[in-house]
């Protein structure tokens, strides 16, 4: 029954590409176009019907970490571009597109983020060892969209030229006191401290993030003017010139968002700036991937602009400017990508197969989706003031 059910799904689904599929009992079928190349996949798992119809985005990242289907010449980028391609059309079933819908009012009520959640939730991911980044980031473990102002860029380049462009959007002084919200493993921080002189307080929830980045501060010689926390931003008492929150808010979840800008309204001085940047959603509010939530990050919710500005609105604040980067980031985790592959028998040293695989699927899935569907990355800057920042974009783009 569930399979004959999938036949129809898929038939119905890939109207562009094509698939070939055989399924655990031998039988091949093929979907979509005619005369064009299919992508291969077979599968030795009966009950993988029912899971892709009922959740397929979950059912299709574990069967691959599972190894209970495989792509021909591994051809795990075709299998993603040729589905997400078709579920843009519109042609996905009301059956599969079923489990989005109920999904959405769930996240937010299971997106509770309370201070020892918070922590839960970023250790999952973060505290994960440092030795994995090293084989995909940047020389500054910048674990956020590149920003590509040349498409030759190295990705080094590309993240270097990502944290000058925010400094600028910061209009940093030198002494200016600046809160860095999920400071990561310190790069930003350390930057605009060492190239604009100012003075940061960095907070992570991440042990090893704090670990790492209170000693990049000891041997770059920037105690003085750095100072790391293992703390969670709703617990900062101070006030602060500038602030900053680089790829942290996904981690915020939809119903704190007013407790989160209530918060940067409070700690920004009245002459301010904050420059938020964020993964974010160009469509109306939508579910976060199961699969992500639950492999990858946990707690995680992709805001749509339209739930952030209107969060905005109510807490006072300008919004100075909004840029959305478009393929930045479908571009840096290609980047990511390529350079995990290229290590990928150390990263099964540091885990195992189905580790690397889940790594794997994550960072291509995620290309995919940046290239092909409604995501984006959105930079907010925000002030009390609407004269804090110029009056044009000129002073973006000029040394």
């Amino acid at each position: 029954m569930w399979t004959r059910a999938l036949d129809q799904a898929l038939k119905q689904l890939f109207q562009v590409g094509a698939l070939e599929l055989t399924f655990a009992d031998g039988t091949t079928r093929r979907y979509g176009e005619p005369g064009v190349e299919p992508v291969r996949v077979s599968t030795n798992d009966p009950t993988l019907p029912r899971k892709l119809l009922l959740a397929p985005d979950l059912a299709l990242g574990e069967a691959y970490m599972d190894g209970r289907i495989t792509i021909a010449q591994d051809d795990l980028r075709g299998l993603l571009e040729v589905a997400v391609r078709n579920r843009n059309v519109g042609n996905d079933p009301a059956i599969m597109r079923m489990g989005d819908r109920l999904a959405r009012p769930v996240q937010r009520y299971l997106s509770q983020n309370p201070v020892l959640r918070s922590r839960q939730n970023i250790a999952h991911h973060y505290d994960l060892s440092g030795e994995l980044y090293d084989l995909f980031l940047d020389e500054d473990r910048q674990y956020s969209c590149a920003y590509f102002a040349d498409p030759e860029m190295t990705l080094d380049e590309a993240q270097r030229a990502k944290k000058h462009h925010i400094a600028k959007k910061l209009c940093i002084r030198p002494g200016d006191k600046v809160l860095d919200i999920g400071c990561g493993w310190g790069g930003m921080a350390l930057t605009l401290a060492q190239d604009y002189d100012a003075e940061v307080v960095g907070i992570t929830l991440s042990d090893e993030q704090y670990r790492i980045a209170k000693d990049r501060a000891q041997k770059a010689g920037l105690e003085d003017r750095v100072t790391f926390l293992k703390e969670d931003y709703r617990n900062v008492r101070d006030s602060f010139d500038r602030i900053v929150s680089v790829g942290m808010f996904e981690h915020v979840g939809a119903a704190h968002y007013r407790e989160y800008f209530d918060t940067v309204s409070d700690l920004l001085k009245p002459e301010g700036v904050a420059l938020i940047h964020t993964i974010g959603s160009a469509a109306p509010p939508r579910a976060t991937s199961s699969w992500v939530r639950k492999y990858i990050f946990p707690g995680g919710y992709l805001p749509s602009m339209s739930e952030v500005l209107a969060t905005v609105e109510k807490v006072g604040l300008h919004v100075a400017d909004v840029e959305v980067w478009r393929m930045h980031y479908a571009r840096t985790l290609r980047h990511w990508h390529d350079r995990f592959m290229s290590q990928i028998d150390r990263a099964r040293e540091l885990y195992d197969e189905r580790f690397t695989r889940m790594w794997r699927y994550y960072l291509t899935a995620a290309e995919t989706s940046f290239a092909h569907e409604k995501l984006a990355v959105f930079q907010f800057q925000l002030s009390h003031d609407k004269t804090a920042v110029p009056l044009t974009r000129d002073y973006l783009y000029t040394d």
